[in-house]
């Protein structure tokens, strides 16, 4: 079963201006992430990206096509697809070749993959699907990232507040893809800045998604143009969709991590315009 769950246009900086907390949060924050027993999807018109989730219980989950938006026969026939679990052990069969995913590992899947059916180990402690897609071009194979398998950077330090080590999970350094890009950011303790410096993606868009937060913390996601900034409190296991005119990052008021996933005009990971803070507003 699937279920389509928004549709969100593009939006200008001009427009974003003139919006107030409601209208941003409408516009840009997702959710409705995480919902057991379904597949959810977002459909945004930056870069015709798409986020979602796949938690199967006791019944499995199929990833089915959505007619309205894609008008294809099967929901990977122009597309790629990226995930990453945040739950429990579970299994994902693409094609008829099943793949073991363990929490923060990663599975890519190509374009021309009809079947693609999601499984959890243990009802009780369900695997969490976090899926990212784009329009692919050329049919790339499917690899499963596990834990030994990502490019993790070191970044930060305790003085800033930003100590973070960021797991590459599904880049170009590690596996092929079309232009889809995503990995897994989580601070260290004590730590609570993320993004620093702040940074625009003016060739792609980005897409936050927070989790391993208690229920009462929130991040402040900073979001605008560097001298015209927005904030967006987010919840556990929701997300921010980030256009390309827009700065990202954000401050926690515990501890946290996110999944980042990007696509665009190129696969360079270090194509950023850096703001410090002393240049935003």
């Amino acid at each position: 079963m699937s279920k389509k769950i928004d549709t969100r246009y593009a939006i200008g900086r001009k427009e974003a201006n003139a919006y107030n907390t409601q209208e941003l949060r409408d516009a840009f924050l997702v959710d409705t992430l995480m919902t057991q027993g379904e597949v959810v999807w977002i459909y945004t018109h930056y870069e015709r990206f798409m986020l979602g989730s796949a938690v199967p219980t006791t019944s499995a989950l199929t990833l089915e096509t959505i007619e309205d938006q894609l008008k294809m026969p099967f929901f990977t026939a122009r597309r790629e697809v990226g995930v990453i679990n945040i739950g429990g052990p579970g299994t994902i069969t693409v094609s008829g070749t099943r793949y073991h995913l363990d929490n923060e590992e990663a599975l890519y899947i190509g374009q021309g993959n009809e079947e693609v059916i999601f499984e959890s180990d243990n009802a009780s402690n369900p695997a969490k699907y976090y899926l990212n897609s784009a329009p692919a071009h050329h049919a790339y194979p499917c690899k499963k990232i596990g834990s030994t398998d990502a490019n993790i950077l070191h970044l930060g330090s305790q003085e800033t507040s930003n100590k973070r080590d960021i797991k590459q999970l599904l880049i170009n350094t590690v596996v092929d893809t079309c232009q889809l890009q995503m990995g897994l950011t989580r601070l260290h303790t004590g730590s609570v800045w993320n993004t620093m410096p702040a940074h625009q993606h003016d060739r792609r868009n980005e897409v936050y998604f927070y989790f391993d937060m208690d229920s009462e913390s929130r991040v402040c996601h900073f979001m605008g143009e560097p001298h015209e900034t927005r904030h967006i409190f987010v919840a556990n296991e929701e997300a921010v969709v980030s256009p390309p005119w827009s700065i990202h990052c954000g401050v926690g008021t515990g501890s946290y991590a996110f999944i980042w996933g990007m696509a665009g005009e190129n696969l360079d990971y270090d194509d950023m315009d850096k703001f410090p803070p002393s240049q935003l507003r």
